[in-house]
């Protein structure tokens, strides 16, 4: 009897283990190819999805791809930490800002009804890639950054558009995330190119 428990939690416990290896974010998020190769099943759409979002909007994937790993760090279900209260208390979050993009809700509500997307979910990787992707090209547009312009994409991304259009940015400390997620769009178009 016991045995038999033993081996049906066995079971149980494998056949979920695919599961949580489908939930993981992937470990070398610094190298592209890496992040690309990734062969559980579940990363495999990923470099499909870049691609197809990159011929929708015209940002190229490394930009992309730079934008998520700054922002979530691959991670389905990222999230900005909480206040805390009495300095141990956790309280709200600072923002909504949810999974692989970080979008918050309303720009989230806008990309959808936008592109007719009412479905899409930030914890998706197709979805968030592709919001990425809309929100680069309508900072272009507004702006009238070149999409291959990581550095300030991601100032108008970080800052939203209000915020970019105002300048909020300049002598902040996102001045400086904001190079770090161009050199990563660096690196990973020099690494793309070796890429299988």
């Amino acid at each position: 009897m016991c045995a038999y428990r033993v081996r049906r939690v066995c079971v149980v416990a494998a056949a979920l283990l695919p599961l949580a290896a489908c939930a993981s974010p992937p470990k070398k998020i610094n190298d592209i190819c890496a992040v690309f190769d990734q062969r559980d099943g579940w990363f495999d759409n990923w470099q499909s999805a870049a691609k197809k979002t990159e011929r929708k909007y015209g940002v190229p994937v490394p930009v992309l791809m730079a934008t998520v790993r700054k922002e979530s760090g691959f991670r389905s279900d990222a999230k900005p930490p909480r206040k805390k209260i009495l300095g141990f208390i956790p309280g709200k979050r600072i923002s909504s800002a949810y999974g692989y993009s970080q979008a918050l809700d309303g720009t989230w509500s806008e990309y959808k009804r936008d592109t007719g997307n009412l479905t899409a979910r930030r914890g998706n990787f197709d979805d968030a890639i592709d919001f990425v992707g809309w929100y680069h090209a309508k900072s272009s547009e507004k702006f009238g950054i070149a999409t291959n312009d990581a550095y300030n994409l991601y100032l108008a991304y970080y800052s939203g558009w209000g915020g970019y259009g105002r300048g909020d940015w300049r002598g902040s400390g996102i001045q400086k995330t904001a190079r770090e997620t161009a050199e990563m769009a660096q690196t990973y178009s020099m690494q793309l190119s070796s890429c299988r």
